[in-house]
């Protein structure tokens, strides 16, 4: 397909075959899923999704930063194919086979984390969450967490206790996990503690987490880690001062806590490195990850320092962690990433993010453009001087792409995000920015007339 031949809408959407199949699905799927797009899928080749009706749609969303290699990468699918012709399934917890080895080695040599590291396979992110609670816990004989408003770290419910996005996440499941304290989050955007020229706006956190909670709420001597995203995915791809990991992870040193972060979505090379964490020079003592990991099959992985991860046989297992297919694609995912994906999404990201913010100066609804490689939001409020958030728009924004060919998701309480996948080119970014700017133009003008 050329340039020109995408995105190719030719029936109204939903379809006649979509609408046929989502009335199915909502006769005996669960209704806790979130989808909003009417649209089924039928295939999908790099940056492109293609629904049962025939139309083409770019795809920018990634399936929530998961297809970091595109959709059906062709050495990803042969590296599966491969493996599952030989072996599909056998339980690492119980039984050796080469493919984990091999894959643990590769994450050991690539986590910013001092000497060699040891690896615990999941199949999701919040199964790796819970693996780091168990850890932390395990190592540090302490209980309480400290864990940041607006964080999403998985709904299991040792997660959820850690995730702060939305109410309706949380509504109706305690009592959770115990004695898990949340912090406010460093947003320039939205600095919480409204500090005066913003220089210092990294230490008013630091400061609040050290006399407010430690000293009075949370005592280090019972915190086992802090838990934190390098830039916060589902709270509005908010990327925080330079200052602050760096002070974040001196405070977890100066009391003996563990700084647990969670790359699920920042990882894989999705923000221009292969960690996020990589661009404040800071080393976790715990790295989760999922998502990108595998282009698409169901991998997580815990990554934490030998000495650190010394726990003994039977104290943590899994069944599927480890698969051998699942394996293969991480193995085929990791070298194309190292092979030229993460430099190219440092470089289509930089475009990205330089484009969006002369629109943002155009539109009187775009409050704020932000983000790391291609991991980027861009916050709709109702006005620039007041920051009233405007979550309508940024829904009806992404609905207005998606009707276009653009397929977009919203994050955090007002924010769209842009996460294609990093095979992305500068021609799909272009006309991605065009449907972008088209679609906001639309809404605006329609918020205008009402």
């Amino acid at each position: 397909m050329t340039l020109l031949e995408y995105p190719k809408i030719k029936t109204p959407l939903p379809g006649p075959q979509s609408k046929k199949l989502i009335d199915l699905d909502k006769t005996y799927i669960s209704p806790s899923y979130t989808r909003i797009h009417p649209v089924v899928l039928d295939h999908a080749d790099g940056a492109l999704v293609w629904d049962v009706d025939g139309n083409c749609f770019i795809d920018f969303h990634a399936g929530i930063a998961v297809c970091g290699t595109g959709n059906c990468h062709p050495k990803v699918v042969e590296a599966i194919r491969q493996q599952a012709g030989k072996a599909i399934h056998i339980s690492t917890a119980d039984f050796y086979h080469g493919l984990v080895g091999a894959l643990a080695r590769e994450l050991s040599e690539l986590a910013p984390i001092a000497g060699k590291c040891r690896v615990f396979f999941t199949n999701s992110g919040a199964e790796t969450v819970e693996c780091a609670i168990k850890l932390a816990r395990y190592k540090t004989r302490r209980s309480r967490f400290i864990a940041f408003i607006g964080g999403f770290h998985g709904r299991t419910m040792g997660a959820l206790a850690l995730t702060c996005s939305k109410a309706n996440q949380r509504q109706h499941f305690s009592p959770m996990m115990s004695e898990v304290t949340h912090v406010p989050y460093p947003n320039l955007y939205r600095d919480h503690f409204n500090t005066p020229g913003r220089k210092n706006t990294a230490a008013a956190y630091l400061r609040f987490i050290e006399d407010e909670i430690l000293g009075r709420v949370a005592p280090a001597a019972d915190v086992a880690a802090i838990v934190v995203e390098p830039v916060q995915g589902e709270g509005g791809y908010i990327v925080p001062p330079p200052d602050f990991f760096p002070g974040l992870s001196a405070l977890c040193k100066k009391y003996g806590i563990l700084l647990i972060v969670d790359e699920v979505q920042s990882g894989m090379g999705r923000t221009g490195k292969m960690f996020a964490i990589e661009h404040w020079d800071v080393q976790p003592d715990i790295i989760c990850l999922a998502k990108a990991l595998s282009s698409g099959m169901p991998l997580g992985a815990c990554i934490a320092s030998q000495k650190l991860m010394d726990w003994p046989p039977g104290v943590h297992s899994s069944t599927f962690g480890g698969n051998p297919v699942c394996c293969a694609a991480a193995l085929a995912t990791v070298k194309l990433l190292k092979n030229g994906l993460v430099e190219n999404a440092a470089e289509q990201g930089a475009f990205l993010l330089r484009e969006l913010k002369k629109i943002q100066k155009q539109h009187w609804s775009v409050g704020d453009v932000r983000g790391l490689g291609l991991m980027i939001g861009v916050e709709f409020v109702r006005d620039k001087k007041t920051k009233e958030r405007a979550g309508d728009i940024s829904q009806a924004v992404m609905m207005e792409c998606f009707r276009q060919g653009l397929m977009l998701l919203t994050c955090g309480p007002n924010a769209i995000r842009l996460v294609p996948p990093l095979v992305v080119d500068r021609r799909m970014c272009q006309k991605a920015l065009e449907i972008f700017e088209r679609a906001l133009t639309t809404i605006e003008k329609q918020q205008k007339a009402r």
